[in-house]
C-alpha cells in the first residue's frame, strides 16, 4: 500500500513551485497524442527537428546525438526516437496505425510539463492530447 500512496502524485502539471517546496529529484512527463500529421511522425527529420525545438522550448540540453529508428512488423511497425540530455532523456514511439505519438519526457533538472505538451500538439499537429505527471524522489 506504501507504493500506492507515492503514485498518488500522478498529475496533469507539477509547477516550478511544487517543485522547488518538495525538493523532487527528478520529473516524468507522459504525452500521449492523436490525430497527428502522419507524414511528421514517419520522418527521421522532423522527428530530429522536434527534438531539438522541444529541447530549447523546455531548457534541456541535448547529450549526444537523436537516435531514431523505424522496426518491429506489422501492426506494430513504427518510429521510435532516443535523445540522451544532460540532466537523463526524452523518448517517443510513432503509431503509425492511428496516427498517435507516445512521448516520455524524464529530468532530475524542472521542466514545464505544460510547455512541452503544447509544443509537441503543435509541431505534430495533434487533434488532441493527455499527459501525466509525476515526480520521482
Amino acid at each position: 500500500m506504501e507504493n500506492l500512496k507515492e503514485f498518488q502524485g500522478l498529475r496533469e502539471f507539477i509547477t516550478r513551485e511544487e517543485h522547488e517546496k518538495n525538493g523532487y529529484w527528478g520529473l516524468h512527463a507522459s504525452i500521449d497524442l492523436y490525430g497527428c500529421d502522419p507524414d511528421l511522425i514517419k520522418s527521421f527529420p522532423d522527428i530530429k527537428q522536434y527534438v531539438n525545438e522541444l529541447c530549447l522550448a523546455i531548457d534541456m540540453e541535448k547529450h549526444g546525438e537523436t537516435l531514431v529508428e523505424r522496426f518491429a512488423e506489422d501492426y506494430y511497425e513504427g518510429v521510435s526516437m532516443l535523445q540522451f540530455i544532460e540532466t537523463s532523456s526524452i523518448t517517443a514511439h510513432f503509431d503509425e496505425q492511428e496516427n498517435r505519438a507516445f512521448l516520455d519526457i524524464f529530468s532530475c533538472k524542472f521542466f514545464d510539463g505544460k510547455k512541452a505538451v503544447e509544443f509537441s500538439k503543435e509541431f505534430f499537429k495533434a487533434s488532441h492530447y493527455k499527459i501525466r505527471m509525476m515526480y520521482r524522489n
